[in-house]
């Protein structure tokens, strides 16, 4: 693609992306740069960014995200190869902005999209909400552009000779275990159970729930699943080697660990119902529970042993403008005399026409 010097950055994305979707890519000595997008989602101040800057060997403080960050990655195949690019997107807040999760799930990003959701394991109280309302928001924007972008396909004028849009249903093998009991997460998923140097301080009854319960979400998506600490050199490499398969396509090994004392380390399609059993529930009696499936059984279960907070205080930060880790100082105070230049002007006006009231 020709780029001038005239070329605004805006003329170059958009051609870009033309370019992409008419399924070519850039090429470097003659072979195709394969071009993944990576989705990291999770847990607030759950170590998203410092996993993420360990997996790319970016020696980086890590800083709070700010709603959402945009940043690549490259790397080679081998030697003398061209570089693999990943497109690798992360979304602050918890569940705060959850609405965001549009911007990086798009039609041409479905094609080779994975998504990473980051539990923080020290925070059990708050794992399941968030992993509820994070997989949902982007579960339905997954399904949502993939009919629209199937809808669109087919009404192009030959639509044929069109690159193939990638549907919102994973296709498993035959014989991947389970398979007609899960419900495939509709594009490689990857969970990452993170501050695992505090949760192996828990009581071992309460670390068999939450390991319990995430191999049984994991599996239930056909998801990989693993725990892992920035202090640890080990599992940080073992995560660092799950998220090279998902973003530039390399082996994630064949370490397996499932055992609760332990870190989980299970790829998907490693593990199976009946390896996990039932619910782990110490004081919970499961034949008084109501689920209406086996999710919201384990999810039953799971909200006994920790009752989930509440996410009321999340709701208050929606507005970023009132979340301390957008503050600017200058703009801030400024903001704060408009807004009693405002009140004034509102208790001035109610005067006024508190006084036209009683002249009248």
């Amino acid at each position: 693609m020709p780029k001038t010097i005239s070329d605004t950055l805006w003329e170059l994305a958009a051609a870009e992306v033309r370019d992409r979707e008419r399924g070519g890519g850039e090429e470097d000595r003659g072979e195709t740069v394969s071009e993944r997008s990576v989705f990291v989602i999770g847990s607030k101040s759950g170590g998203k960014t410092s996993i993420l800057l360990r997996c790319l060997d970016r020696d980086e403080q890590s800083k709070p995200t700010l709603a959402l960050e945009y940043t690549f990655g490259r790397r080679a195949r081998g030697h003398s190869s061209p570089k693999d690019i990943a497109h690798l997107w992360e979304l602050a807040g918890g569940t705060s902005l959850s609405d965001l999760v549009q911007i990086p799930i798009t039609p041409v990003s479905l094609r080779s999209l994975s998504v990473i959701l980051v539990l923080d394991l020290s925070k059990p109280n708050a794992l399941w909400g968030t992993m509820e309302k994070l997989l949902q928001a982007a579960q339905a924007h997954l399904e949502k552009v993939s009919a629209q972008a199937q809808q669109a396909e087919k009404g192009k004028a030959g639509a044929k000779h069109q690159t193939p849009v990638h549907s919102a249903a994973r296709v498993l093998p035959k014989d991947y275990p389970d398979r007609e009991l899960i419900s495939p997460f509709s594009v490689p998923l990857l969970i990452i159970g993170s501050k695992y140097d505090l949760f192996q301080e828990f009581d071992s009854e309460k670390r068999k729930v939450v390991s319990k319960t995430l191999r049984f979400v994991a599996h239930y998506y056909a998801a990989s699943v693993i725990f892992t600490s920035i202090k640890s050199e080990s599992l940080m490499s073992k995560t660092k080697s799950f998220f090279s398969h998902l973003a530039f396509g390399q082996d994630k090994g064949k370490t397996v660990s499932s055992d609760s004392s332990k870190p989980l380390i299970i790829p998907a399609g490693s593990d199976s119902f009946s390896q996990i059993g039932t619910p782990p529930s110490p004081d919970v009696d499961i034949t008084s529970l109501h689920a209406k499936n086996p999710m919201d059984l384990w999810k039953k279960v799971y909200e006994r042993v920790f009752p989930q907070e509440s996410i009321s205080e999340q709701r208050e930060l929606k507005d970023p403008a009132k979340d301390p880790q957008y503050s600017e100082p200058q703009i801030d105070a400024m903001r704060a005399q408009k807004d009693q230049e405002l009140e004034q002007y509102k208790r001035n006006a109610a005067k006024s026409w508190k006084g036209l009231e009683l002249d009248t």
